[in-house]
């Protein structure tokens, strides 16, 4: 067999690798989009949609892994290749947490659409970061679908934005719950979901700077650093 045709098939299998990863971070997305969806409308019937496809997610990590350790251990790749297979790895057990963190969401919007006082709470600062939170997991698959270290970077310092709102919302929280104890439960609840929404955007951020370590081979912090310092200079 050719060195050639050794190669086109080592491209293929790692083409084939994106894809699947790619289709796993999608299937993720549609499971934030629908936890949000029952935090902004209480449509517990889609509680049972994130849980079913929590159960797919879980397969397709160990379908994604297995092709993984199949190719290290077939091809034997080194350097880039072989940081972009363990890369790719690092990312579908991150998408895998962010998918856990959206049934998490939807399973406590479950329990909140019990209690009477949960529309009483504000959870604006909930419903904006959820969205940030997408956006970022949108962007980071984007740049490690292309290898985009400039997008990367953008979105390491972006996260910083959902870390706001969640001590936002956790100082409005903490005063409602002393004005109302009654809303002490539910508050706790909502505290709950916003973690978990700061939780993806850590999960997304992860991602972003995976493609960092591909491509410089370098500590994702350094990238980011030169690349704020670039910024200002231009400014």
């Amino acid at each position: 067999m050719s060195d050639k045709h050794i190669s086109s098939k080592f491209d293929a299998d790692l083409i084939l690798l994106s894809t699947r990863l790619l289709e796993m971070g999608g299937l993720v997305e549609s499971q934030i989009a629908l936890a949000m969806e029952v935090v902004n409308t209480f449509d517990l019937p889609l509680v049972e949609r994130v849980l079913e496809g929590e159960r797919r997610l879980n397969a397709m990590e160990i379908e994604i892994d297995e092709v993984v350790s199949n190719i290290i251990a077939r091809r034997q790749p080194a350097a880039r290749d072989l940081r972009l297979l363990m890369a790719t790895s690092k990312c579908v057990a991150n998408l895998e947490r962010a998918g856990d963190e959206a049934r998490k969401i939807a399973k406590r919007m479950r329990r909140i659409a019990m209690d009477g006082a949960a529309r009483s709470i504000n959870i604006a600062e909930i419903k904006v970061s959820g969205e940030m939170a997408s956006q970022i997991l949108r962007r980071a698959l984007d740049a490690f679908a292309r290898m985009d270290t400039v997008a990367a970077a953008q979105i390491v310092q972006d996260d910083e934005a959902i870390d706001n709102e969640f001590r936002v919302f956790v100082r409005k929280l903490v005063t409602h719950m002393m004005q109302d104890p009654r809303t002490i439960a539910i508050g706790l609840d909502y505290l709950f979901i916003a973690k978990a929404i700061e939780r993806i955007g850590d999960h997304a951020t992860n991602v972003a700077e995976f493609v960092i370590y591909v491509v410089k081979g370098t500590d994702v912090r350094h990238v980011a650093h030169v690349q704020l310092e670039r910024d200002t200079m231009s400014s």
